[in-house]
């Protein structure tokens, strides 16, 4: 069975300053194990199904992705965004309208960040970027297998000026 787990990041849990915007910015790090038969490569998607406030979600925001992970890697490290993805890993482009990740940044209240990685059937062609309706199109009916890690954060609030 697929799985996906992170030293940095505990289920249902806050994440950590260091991976948000109020932070480093920096991805964390993640690790998966069991992948099925017939893998042929992965796809990661980060999204933030509350925005732009929880109380009234009006669409999910895209945070990262990246598809053609190797079937062959295990994991992640942390700031791989920056510091460099496995061979033959592309990004695609998030909701900021730029590729590599943006932490969460919620503008309102606590969010949910589910990460989302899949085992696919097959490796995927070069989609130049894309966003996420382009990823799911491609991916259709070669999903072999998913596993989710969900996170939550909320921004503190400023401190009041005298």
């Amino acid at each position: 069975m697929l799985s996906l787990s992170s030293p940095a990041l505990k289920p249902d849990q806050p994440i950590p300053e260091r991976y948000t915007c109020d932070g480093d910015d920096v991805s964390p790090p993640l690790a998966w194990s069991g992948l099925p038969a017939g893998t042929q490569s992965l796809a990661l998607l980060i999204e933030d199904p509350d925005a732009p406030d929880p109380a009234a979600p009006q669409t999910r925001w895209v945070h990262w992705i990246v598809y053609n992970i190797p079937a062959t890697a295990h994991a992640l490290a942390e700031d791989a965004a920056r510091r460099g993805l496995p061979a033959g890993a592309l990004t695609g482009t998030n909701d900021w309208g730029r590729t590599g990740y943006g932490g969460p940044c919620p503008p309102i209240g606590r969010h949910r960040y589910i990460h989302r990685l899949y085992a696919l059937n097959r490796v995927l062609p070069d989609l130049s970027a894309p966003r996420r309706a382009a990823l799911d199109a491609a991916m259709r009916n070669h999903v072999l297998a998913e596993a989710t890690l969900t996170g939550t954060y909320a921004r503190k609030p400023k401190a009041r000026r005298r």
